[in-house]
């Protein structure tokens, strides 16, 4: 059965757009443990325009499953990594004027870069996990490199228009994820995923993990956090 983690980003992007302290992504935490899920997301962003540094100090501090921290690949995030100590660090791409991360890491062109971060981070204890499109050349240099996991970028699937774009789509995450799964990788998906096209994803077998954020917390606002994690967690399984 695949784990379940939720991005609490968005939490705190409500809270962030009033200036205030609700709602708390501390708060958020605790019910999605409680609701079943495998661990919480968290992706501190150069701007900070949802989670603080302290959100993620605390966060550390409460959370009993697994604490996975997003993050972009370089010095200055790295060293924050190394304080707090995630359970695991995803390194993704990250630019000042996207709303979410588009598109996954770049390894075959920007390897040395991401290398020299996921060396320093496994030297001080915390495995990395390697935000990439499913294509077989990502996987590869995904190994190389000596990453723990890689997470599968499941936006072009999850926003297909058509059936036959979904299908390519889904062939190429199936591929990816048996390749990644060979070469001895656990394997990870996310992006756009809800509680519509998360179910074709979850029979396969090779990918050990769905993080899922947008979508649970939109769906809080009608049924509740806790309800809308039982139902994803449900569905992942």
């Amino acid at each position: 059965m695949a784990r379940l983690g939720v991005n609490i980003d968005h939490v705190a992007t409500l809270r962030q757009a009033r200036g205030g302290t609700d709602p708390d992504p501390l708060t958020a935490a605790i019910l999605v443990e409680l609701a079943g899920a495998d661990g919480l997301v968290v992706h501190l962003r150069e701007d900070r325009r949802h989670i603080q540094d302290r959100d993620l100090t605390l966060l550390r501090e409460i959370v009993r499953t697994k604490l996975d921290l997003e993050m972009a690949a370089d010095d200055a995030m790295a060293k924050i990594a190394l304080s707090v100590k995630p359970d695991l660090v995803t390194l993704v791409p990250e630019r000042r004027q996207e709303l979410t991360t588009e598109g996954g890491l770049d390894l075959v062109n920007h390897r040395e870069r991401i290398q020299k971060i996921v060396d320093l981070l496994r030297d001080g204890g915390i495995p990395t996990s390697l935000f990439v499109e499913p294509t077989l050349d990502q996987i590869k240099a995904a190994h190389k490199i000596g990453a723990a996991y890689v997470e599968l970028h499941t936006g072009r699937y999850a926003n297909a228009k058509r059936s036959k774009e979904e299908d390519e789509e889904f062939e190429a995450i199936t591929q990816a994820a048996k390749l990644a799964y060979k070469l001895g990788l656990g394997v990870n998906a996310g992006h756009g995923l809800n509680y519509k096209n998360v179910k074709r994803l979850a029979k396969l077998p090779e990918i050990v993990e769905f993080n899922i954020g947008h979508s649970i917390i939109a769906r809080s606002v009608m049924v509740g956090l806790i309800q809308a994690v039982r139902e994803m967690k449900e569905l992942v399984n």
